[in-house]
């Protein structure tokens, strides 16, 4: 039972990371390596908030195209981009302004990614247009995950990847916290 509607959970999310501010680099360091991070700018470093290190998993080659869902300040847009190299493109998507904002001033040294605001259940990209799709800790906050997966087929080449790290439970969560607009936020 859905315990928000739709258009509730997206502002609860949207006021949650668009208040997010960094707490260093903790994230960061648990899930990269010190050679990967340290040619990062520091914003995208120290606001990582992922679960994981989704790029490790993709098996980026030079010249693909990557799609980032829910890429917040752009830790693994700028992964991805290094990994495709300068033939390659990664379009690092979010619905939150002020991590658009934040991802394009982390990526405005490369010549290789573009960052839109936009929504993982309706994914702004042509069909067949992405070979990679990466995602970090974003799926869990979409209230229609059938309907993101069903986009990301949509936009995935033949033959395309999907490379997701997000949350798994275990168990039924508590009805209380199923209730809480800070634990929908993560």
């Amino acid at each position: 039972m859905a315990h928000f509607r739709d258009d509730e959970a997206r502002e609860i999310i949207l006021g949650a990371y668009g208040r997010v501010r960094s707490d260093g680099a903790s994230v960061a360091t648990a899930f990269y390596g010190p050679e990967e991070l340290e040619a990062l700018p520091r914003d995208a470093v120290e606001m990582a908030l992922g679960v994981g290190h989704p790029i490790r998993h993709a098996g980026l080659r030079a010249g693909e195209t990557v799609l980032d869902l829910g890429c917040g300040a752009g830790i693994d847009t700028l992964l991805a981009a290094r990994a495709v190299g300068p033939t390659g493109h990664v379009t690092g998507l979010d619905m939150t302004p002020e991590m658009v904002e934040r991802a394009r001033r982390n990526a405005a040294d490369a010549a290789n990614v573009e960052i839109r605001q936009g929504e993982i259940e309706e994914i702004p990209l042509p069909d067949a247009s992405v070979d990679v799709i990466v995602s970090n800790g974003v799926l869990n906050l979409s209230t229609r995950k059938s309907r993101v997966l069903a986009e990301s087929f949509r936009v995935l080449r033949p033959g395309g990847r999907i490379s997701i790290t997000d949350l798994v439970l275990e168990e039924a969560l508590p009805e209380d916290v199923l209730k809480s607009p800070a634990a929908l936020a993560g």
